[in-house]
């Protein structure tokens, strides 16, 4: 779902060349008699006291051309409506990019991505810059690195923050196993894993700071808290940012960094999951597809298979859809769930001596010895306790607190997600009946987790 959000950015894109944003303004023919431009959230216009009863009943600007220019939200997942030409568009330049951006696999990809994995940096820069001299931006600041201590009592937030490591670092859904698999034999994967985590974190931890600059400085404006700013999902890059740049001297220069920096992040992300997809498939059919010309045929007709099936997300309904997927296609169930089964299958059914030994000879370095612990009981333990802890305190969807999915829509929603959770033990099911019947299972157990990992 990455490329959707590519989709919206590219559409948020060309919008901010305007003179004037169309979502700091209720001129625009998609508002409402209750829109809300940027002058009435400023709180240094007199009329926010006199008026602040009023404004309870009102939607903002941004959040007008969000639910009703870009989007054409429909009633519920029930609606779904046309197709968004102008969202089709996008998409359709985005899917294009994609695939002259892996179809030659990582000879193309991977030049592609010294564009795309650098140039935000320094995007990121320019906003880290211009959100720290914003007034306001010291208490956004404050609120960022002072947290409640009080919510680390609550599991939910380890459960959430355990779940965005597995997120942010791509771990238990294959994508660093299948690029990996282009190193050398001899490649330094013990370096390379510790500058990923350094680089990863780091840029989060920069990235918060840019953030919550801008939030500081959009409280300010409004009088309000920053924890009253902005609600979670994707209202912060398409509500609340844009909107925080409209407030700034030049708006369209930020608004177009900002967009700019996110295309280029999704665009990174996306080509890369496609790839793994690609690369997985091939390897699994190698007298298929490892042949001239084959790979550019097969690449072309997933991405034509994929743009066709996320027209779907690009309706009036497509929404629904989409929080419906990122909520339930891959839950942090999934997450902990692969992170258990994985751990389970490389230390032990391969062997934790066994992975140190192949990495010391590939990389001449053992591994420590707190990698043998992580992978044999800490982070199995982990995961299973947050995977069940997530099931015991596990809430329905919702959209703006306020609607609600139909039945069908939450049992679609549990569909995906054990179609996640049953693949392994399914495939592993499959895997030694085929191979040696019911007798003899767990001994062909083992050699099948052997095989598997090598």
């Amino acid at each position: 779902i990455y490329i959707i959000v590519e989709v919206w950015a590219l559409f948020s894109l060309m919008f901010s060349f305007r003179s004037q944003l169309p979502w700091a303004s209720c001129d625009n023919t998609w508002n409402t008699a209750n829109c809300v431009g940027l002058q009435m959230l400023n709180s240094s216009s007199p009329n926010v006291t006199a008026n602040q009863t009023m404004l309870t009943n009102t939607t903002s600007a941004a959040v007008e051309f969000w639910e009703r220019r870009l989007l054409a939200m429909s009633g519920g997942i029930e609606e779904l409506g046309s197709v968004r030409w102008e969202l089709a568009l996008c998409l359709l330049v985005c899917w294009m990019f994609c695939y002259f951006s892996i179809w030659k696999g990582v000879r193309s990809s991977g030049k592609v991505a010294y564009f795309t994995a650098t140039f935000p940096y320094v995007l990121l820069l320019i906003l880290l810059i211009r959100g720290l001299t914003l007034p306001g931006a010291s208490e956004g600041i404050y609120f960022y690195l002072y947290p409640d201590l009080k919510r680390l009592a609550n599991l939910e937030v380890w459960i959430e923050a355990g779940s965005q490591i597995c997120f942010s670092y791509s771990v238990a859904v294959g994508t660093l196993g299948v690029l990996g698999s282009y190193n050398r034999h001899n490649n330094n994967c013990y370096k390379d894993c510790f500058w990923l985590c350094l680089l990863n974190s780091g840029t989060s931890f920069v990235a918060g700071f840019v953030v919550f600059s801008v939030l500081g400085f959009m409280a300010q404006k409004q009088g309000v808290g920053v924890d009253a700013v902005v609600e979670s999902g994707p209202g912060l890059a398409f509500i609340t940012y844009p909107q925080a740049t409209a407030m700034m001297p030049l708006p369209q220069f930020w608004t177009v960094c900002f967009f700019l920096m996110l295309i280029l992040l999704t665009v990174d992300t996306h080509f890369v999951i496609v790839e793994s997809f690609i690369t997985s498939v091939s390897d699994l059919f190698p007298k298929l597809f490892h042949k001239p010309g084959r790979r550019e045929i097969f690449v072309l007709l997933i991405c034509l298979f994929f743009y066709l099936t996320h027209l779907t997300l690009v309706t009036e309904g497509g929404i629904y859809i989409f929080e419906l997927i990122d909520y339930y296609g891959c839950t942090r169930a999934c997450h902990y769930f692969m992170a258990l089964s994985q751990c389970l299958a490389l230390a032990w059914g391969f062997g934790a001596d066994r992975v140190i030994n192949i990495i010391e000879d590939m990389t001449g370095q053992r591994p420590s010895i707190f990698f043998k612990l992580c992978w044999k009981y800490i982070i199995p333990l982990l995961s299973l306790i947050s995977f069940i802890l997530y099931l015991v305190n596990f809430t329905h969807l919702r959209i703006n607190n306020w609607y609600l999915y139909p039945d069908w829509a939450y049992a679609l929603g549990w569909t995906m997600t054990l179609s996640s959770l049953t693949m392994v033990p399914l495939w592993a099911a499959g895997q030694m009946c085929l191979t040696s019947g019911y007798s003899y299972m767990w001994k062909h157990l083992s050699i099948l987790i052997k095989l598997s990992v090598c």
